[in-house]
Order: C-alpha cells, then structure tokens, then sequence
C-alpha cells in the first residue's frame, strides 16, 4: 500500500500490508514545483517496486498514479473513483471549467487499452460515457467497497430520547448545513430528540467547514460534536436514525454501514445516495439542500418507531444481498484477473 501515513499506519500494517509511505503527497493542489516533486515521488516507488498491476483510488491518485504507471510500463492500471468528487458538484462557472480541465486530462489518460475504470453508480457511469470520457468496455461497476457484516451488526434500537446522527467529514456539501438547519427548524425551544455530528473537519477540502462554525452550533444548544470516531458500530448502535443529506456520493459507505446495522436512514435524491435508500423502504429520500424537507423527514422517522424498525430490517436485508464486502473483494479480484490476462 502506497499512501500517505497519519495515524492509522500501525493499524495498516498489523493487517499484513507492506506500506510505503508518500511523503510530499497532500489531496490539495499545491505549488506547481510540490506537485512535481509529489509525481516523481510516485514514479520512483512504482520504478523501485515494478508492480505487475496497480489499484489507484481517487481523483488525484489517479492523475498522478496513471502518468506514473505509464512512464514506468507497469501492465495493468485499475484506477477507482468513490464519487466524482468537489468539481462535479457546484454548478458556478469556475467549477464548469475545472471540470472541463479533468475532463480532458481524463481522455488523454483512459486512451490506454491497459486502463480499466472502477464505477460506483450508473450515473457517474453513464456521465463519463456520455462525455466520451472512456470507452464503456474500459469500465466496471462495483457498487462501493462493501460492508463487513460481521463488524455492523443489527442492533435494537436503545431506550431513551432518541438520538439523530450524521456521519461524515465536517463538509459542506455533506449537508451538514442543511443538517442544522433542520435541527433549529425542529427544535423551536423543544427538546425531542438529540442531534449529532460524527466526523471531523477536512482541512485538505475547499468545502470543509470551520471547526469555529461548528463549536458555535454546539454552544447554541443546537448539536452535538463528537469528533472523529473509530468505533462506529458502537455509534450506530446508540442511533434511532441515521442522515445524510450529501449534495453527491459515489456510494456512501456511511449509509451502508448504517443499513447493516438497521438504521433507517434519511438522505438526499441525488447521486450515490439513492442507490443505497430506496424511498419508503429502507429509508427516506429528500430533495437536496432543502433544509425544511429534511426536518419534515427526522419529524416523521421520530413520530414512528415501529416503521424505523421495519426500515432498519429491510435495509439490513439490501446490505446483505447487495453490498457485502465479500462481495465487493470478488468482484474486485475478477477485475484484476481479466485485466491481467487481457495485458498478458
């Protein structure tokens, strides 16, 4: 594993894994001159280990990785978008450009017949096709990273007020705005539930919101703030009702989590999150950015125990059938194999 190390190195490596670690790779852009350095640091690792293959995650590992295993002649590429990330999510002008930036760094780079494309959802799918992106026999669908079933665990759900959490970096467009909005909407000088962020802030994001903002919610009345968390399943487990109200997803892992540990859910109609919800069954699905739709659905979902329950079952049910990380690790160890005889 090549990444940059922070504080789960250890962790990486009592599992079994080599990890090399990058050293001038940050996820923001940065100077032209670090960017460069940051590239040649990974064409060197990829010269030094000459991978038969190599499995890059995200935006800019992609860019990056690609040109690397490309200059070097490693055989085989498989590069994994978990969403389409900041520039595929505003509408205004400058974020039109950037995308028509990526867009085209994207054609140059997927023209390689070694090049396979990971997809989580049809509708970024079908946008990278429609935008001659890649050609459709270059890419797959697997539908997230998978859930393991044996860590999120159904739970009942506990006595007590309930508790309405959102799991997710501290980020704009995870609708943590629109969270807190509904929270104020709801509340009106009454107590009848206890809301909650789980997550930090992103530092390395252009939309990651101000630790200040957030402690001024918290001195409000309005959330909770717990921070980042490696105990999940323990937090599931103390949830009525978990939201995300994300602008856009690839497949949200958090919801997935949720699910398995059966959780009704509420979340946008958008992009990766509807893949997961299905309105009604599993869940409650609202428009995106509507802070009013949203506490309308806490106020329903809080209103009916017995129809949380039945939504946590159900969803519990799609995880199991649709999104275990059995089945994900499969599906994942195919790919590798077909690219790999194809590149043979």
């Amino acid at each position: 594993m090549i990444t940059r190390v922070d504080q789960c190195g250890k962790q990486i490596q009592r599992e079994g894994i080599r990890l090399i670690p990058l050293k001038r790779f940050r996820r923001r852009i940065q100077s032209p001159l670090l960017e460069f350095l940051s590239l040649l640091e990974i064409i060197r690792i990829y010269r030094q280990e000459s991978p038969q293959l190599v499995h890059q995650v995200a935006l800019k590992p992609i860019v990056y990785g690609t040109i690397a295993a490309w200059l070097v002649g490693i055989k085989s590429i498989v590069n994994a978008f978990a969403g389409m990330g900041f520039f595929f999510i505003s509408e205004n002008s400058k974020r039109t450009v950037g995308e028509r930036i990526l867009s085209l760094i994207f054609r140059l780079l997927f023209k390689m017949t070694n090049v396979r494309l990971i997809l989580q959802n049809d509708n970024d799918l079908n946008m990278l096709l429609k935008n001659q992106v890649i050609n459709r026999d270059r890419t797959v669908l697997i539908r997230g990273s998978g859930v393991d079933l044996q860590t999120f665990r159904s739970a009942p759900e506990p006595p007590g007020k309930p508790l309405v959490i959102l799991p997710s970096r501290m980020l704009w467009d995870k609708g943590v705005g629109e969270f807190v909005e509904a929270v104020r909407l709801l509340n009106n000088g009454r107590k009848i539930a206890r809301f909650v962020l789980v997550g930090a802030p992103d530092p390395d994001n252009p939309r990651s919101i101000d630790p200040l903002c957030i402690q001024k919610w918290v001195n409000a009345g309005l959330v909770e703030w717990w921070g980042n968390r490696r105990d999940m399943p323990h937090v599931y487990a103390q949830s009525h009702i978990v939201c995300l109200p994300s602008y856009r997803e690839g497949l949200p892992k958090v919801l997935l989590e949720a699910a398995a540990c059966c959780r009704a859910i509420i979340t946008s109609h958008t992009v990766g999150c509807s893949d997961v919800v299905k309105n009604g069954v599993n869940g409650l699905l609202v428009p995106s950015r509507d802070a009013t739709a949203l506490a309308d659905a806490i106020s329903y979902l809080l209103a009916h125990p017995e129809i949380r329950k039945r939504m946590g079952f159900k969803g519990r049910e799609m995880v199991e059938i649709n999104f275990s990380q059995e089945k994900s690790v499969d599906e994942t160890i195919s790919l590798y194999q077909l690219i790999s005889n194809q590149s043979s």
